[in-house]
């Protein structure tokens, strides 16, 4: 028996540990732990790639995987293919945005390219994700990190597109079509994320992790395949203005970094609409926290001056308007009272943008700083990102000596290598003073918020602040794309609610488009480690009821559970904070029903206060009812969605 044992157990063990030349499997396929993704390995004409499908199916392909260096090219040779390895493990996040505790299941694979080098491949249950791993001392120019992606032929991709410059904050609108339409538009750049939808609802999410010293990719259409494109590294730059700068010198290379290191996972989600909700690959596949103490970071919500022009206009409202004293203790008794927890103070705070230590003299910073504290309420200071260049050594150690546990950094607009690692300066540095971050005109998270939880979210979205550009049938993809790689400072709020046809607004008097049910949803379905109450507090005040619920919605969320979605078209969520569940749902341009199951709620009854769209809300879009009953597990609730409509509600 032991014989027999050697003769059929033995070679099989050999043929897992040994590597595995290509040409010598003819097909050599990585499955997912749940067999439903199988990943078919390929070499044509001397370049590497994969085949990737999905219940049988094939939903995309990768060819011509290369990273050419200065003096080389990977792979080299032929690759050869290690042992597998099947990974399952845990861990808890600092800011949870859809689970306290994330899981991870996945079968990995370490494939050698040559000169030393390797490739990481991973497979998932919803996704594939890979990465290569230098082995050199010294420094590498890195001139190219390449790749051809081609969807199957009935994917539909939504983008956002860029300039060719590479300068850009993140804000255009999505852009849907197939690749031919892609070939034909004027504008071939775009950002990362990019998802692509299957005509049976299986959606291809594009993105980057764990981006260290590195630039951030962008994707450009060559040929009918969809490639990627990079900034090259800056070498010499002049500021320019308060908060922009000239480059004037780059070099030849996108990068310039250690060549001993991990380069970013680039990964593709592969599941359904809900399943992009749902899915953390984002945080899977970036490094862990570095702080050794995170129980300073506090998550919350802001009250924001900037897009209501600072201008309460309330009967108790008896001083001038402004960036001054008077008007932000308004705003601290607003924040105090519904339990918000900072304040935030924009452009025109300080003397000058380029000086961020100085208060103008009608603000009494100090004065302001003493009231504040004494309400229970943080203040939260707007810089120009030079202004951080500029002052980093000494800024974020006077604001802690001031008290000012937070700040929101802006106008970043480049991706470069250079901007990768500014953005990595700061938040170090703010995390010696315990000083929480958040970026705006930033570019899309891609890891550096879990190895530094204290940068609690970015902005790079198109937000609520574009007023009249920031229509729900833009918004409503929001979910399944930027937000689903990460936080986004959206400031959702507005009270003054408008349907896209009727819309004309402009500050003090600030609207926004869609129902007044879909901007409270919002709060619930969109994620963000700060999330900001946008409009005036006088209208809040107005509308208590709604504010109360706003007020109410946590910023950090212990499960997450997609109940209906269909990527751009329309997500109702439930997420559940503790005992309290909250359900938020919003929709493009069409009216929706469905009928939702609360088989996740626990025993017993349960109190459900809801918000929906009034009769009237396809035309006056402020119009919405509030309703409360009494529900359970067993239950199933009606909800109806107006054009451009939501639905919010809170069960405890």
């Amino acid at each position: 028996m032991k014989q027999l044992f050697k003769k059929l157990f033995l070679p099989a063990l050999l043929m897992m540990l040994l590597p595995v030349s290509l040409n010598a499997a003819k097909a050599t396929v990585l499955k997912s732990p749940d067999g439903k993704i199988a990943v078919e390995l390929k070499m044509d004409k001397g370049q590497f790639g994969y085949v990737v499908s999905r219940d049988g199916q094939v939903v995309y392909t990768i060819t011509d995987i290369a990273l050419k260096l200065d003096k080389l090219t990977l792979p080299t040779g032929m690759p050869k293919v290690g042992r597998t390895q099947h990974v399952t493990r845990s861990f808890r996040p600092a800011v949870p945005l859809k689970f306290s505790t994330i899981n991870e299941d996945f079968n990995e694979t370490t494939i050698s390219v040559g000169s030393g080098a390797t490739l990481l491949l991973r497979v998932m249950n919803n996704g594939v994700a890979y990465r290569f791993v230098l082995p050199k001392k010294g420094e590498v120019e890195i001139f190219d990190d390449f790749f051809r992606l081609t969807p199957a032929a009935d994917f539909t991709i939504h983008r956002q597109s860029a300039p060719d410059n590479f300068n850009t904050s993140y804000e255009e609108a999505y852009r849907s079509g197939s690749i031919a339409d892609w070939t034909d538009n004027d504008r071939k750049m775009s950002t990362l994320p990019m998802l692509m939808s299957g005509t049976d609802d299986t959606q291809l999410l594009v993105g980057e992790s764990d981006v260290d010293d590195y630039p951030h990719q962008f994707l450009n259409v060559d040929g009918g395949a969809i490639v990627p494109r990079y900034p090259k590294a800056p070498i010499k730059w002049e500021p320019r203005g308060d908060r922009s700068e000239t480059i004037t010198e780059e070099g030849p290379f996108i990068a310039k970094t250690s060549g001993q290191r991990a380069l970013p996972w680039r990964w593709i989600a592969v599941t359904d609409s809900k399943g992009i909700i749902e899915q953390t690959l984002p945080a899977q596949l970036s490094r862990r926290s570095v702080l050794k103490d995170e129980s300073w970071i506090k998550p919350g919500q802001f009250s924001w001056e900037w897009w209501n022009g600072a201008a309460p206009f309330g009967p108790d409202v008896d001083f001038k308007c402004g960036c001054n004293y008077e008007t932000y203790c308004y705003f601290a008794d607003f924040a105090a009272k519904f339990g918000v927890e900072y304040i935030l103070l924009d452009e025109g705070w300080a003397k000058s943008t380029r000086d961020p230590f100085h208060g103008n003299d009608d603000l009494r910073l100090p004065d302001l700083i003493k009231y504040c504290d004494a309400k229970g309420v943080k203040i939260v200071l707007w810089l120009p990102w030079l202004a951080v260049e500029q002052n980093l050594d000494q800024l974020f150690k006077t604001y802690a000596a001031w008290g000012i546990p937070a700040v929101k950094i802006d106008f970043m607009d480049h991706a470069d290598q250079w901007m990768t690692n500014f953005y990595k300066r700061v938040v170090q540095e703010a995390a010696k003073y315990k000083i929480i971050v958040d970026f705006h005109g930033a570019f899309t998270p891609s890891g550096l918020e879990y190895e530094y939880p204290n940068l609690v979210s970015y902005e790079g979205v198109l937000g609520l602040e574009q007023m009249g550009g920031c229509v729900p049938k833009n918004t409503v993809f929001l979910p399944f794309i930027r937000n689903a790689v990460g936080a986004a400072d959206f400031t959702p709020g507005g009270m003054n609610n408008m349907q896209p046809a009727q819309y004309s607004a402009r500050r003090p008097n600030s609207g926004a488009q869609g129902t007044r049910a879909f901007q409270m949803a919002l709060y619930v379905v969109l994620e963000s480690g700060v999330q900001m109450l946008a409009d005036n507090p006088t209208r809040y005040y107005q509308n208590e009821d709604c504010t109360r619920f706003i007020a109410s919605v946590p910023t950090t969320w212990d499960e997450t559970r997609a109940l209906e979605a269909k990527a751009g078209e329309y997500v109702v969520v439930a997420k559940r904070k503790g005992s309290k569940w909250f359900i938020g749902g919003i929709t493009g341009e069409e009216e929706r029903d469905f009928q939702l199951k609360l088989d996740f709620l626990g025993d017993g009854s349960h109190k459900m206060t809801a918000f929906k769209d009034g009769v009237n809300a396809n035309y006056q879009a402020m119009h919405y009812n509030k309703v409360e009953q009494n529900v359970n597990s067993a239950s199933i609730i009606r909800i109806h969605m107006a054009k451009n409509g939501g639905w919010a509600a809170v069960i405890e």
